[in-house]
């Protein structure tokens, strides 16, 4: 129970964090990139011993696909994360409802019109792929490796980030199905129409993070 537990409270607080100084910050990239990669920092080092700081289950389910999950562990990890998710963006609902800024976005993803950049369905889709992949593979990456055990999440923080400074402007970037959620269930419409290529997409790039990584970081994968 400690774990689910632990991936309530690191999922509350990227969300909580992430999306709610992209919003009071009015988007701005390095502060948004910067609050998630920070979130995930502290929360590796605070809850990665206990639950390993999945906090997304794009995460999750490649942990699952690698073999380093139980099905049944992974459904828990993942109702926890959403149920984080949306305690994170009713906490940023009713601290935003009690200023001028208002709740009208809550930091929803999206393409098209809702998109800074009017991206396609297909751009955002793709984008959504490869963001995931490259912050999933380097999950699994550094932690697949003692001797890196120390600095993991830093590494781990420091891609997301990096992830976030490309996809802000193009989709707003999930790479994490429970962070889209979230806020659109509570934005509602437009962003709630979307959010199934922000959950998928995400799937998709940790999906085959999990096969690459199979193939080319383990040794029956070497050639």
């Amino acid at each position: 129970m400690k774990k689910y537990v632990a991936e309530f409270i690191g999922t509350l607080t990227l969300v909580l964090f992430g999306t709610g100084i992209a919003v009071v910050s009015g988007g701005d990239l390095v502060a948004t990139a910067l609050a998630f990669g920070l979130a995930i920092i502290a929360s590796a080092y605070v809850i990665g011993n206990i639950s390993g700081c999945h906090v997304n289950p794009a995460v999750s389910f490649a942990m699952l696909v690698s073999g380093k999950m139980e099905v049944k562990e992974f459904f828990g990890y993942v109702v926890s994360q959403v149920l984080g998710a949306i305690a994170g963006t009713a906490i940023l609902y009713f601290i935003l409802n009690s200023t001028s800024i208002g709740v009208a976005n809550l930091g929803a993803n999206g393409y098209g019109a809702l998109s800074s950049t009017n991206i396609s369905l297909l751009g955002a889709f793709i984008t959504e792929v490869v963001l995931t992949f490259i912050f999933v593979y380097t999950i699994l990456g550094v932690t697949s490796d003692d001797d890196k055990s120390s600095i993991a999440g830093i590494v781990i923080g420091a891609t997301l980030t990096f992830v976030h400074l490309l996809g802000i402007r193009l989709t707003g970037t999930s790479v994490n199905p429970a962070r889209s959620l979230a806020p659109a269930l509570f934005v509602g419409g437009e962003a709630l129409k979307q959010v199934w290529v922000f959950i998928l997409a995400p799937l998709v790039g940790a999906l085959i993070a999990a096969y690459v990584f199979k193939y080319l970081n383990t040794r029956k994968g070497r050639r």
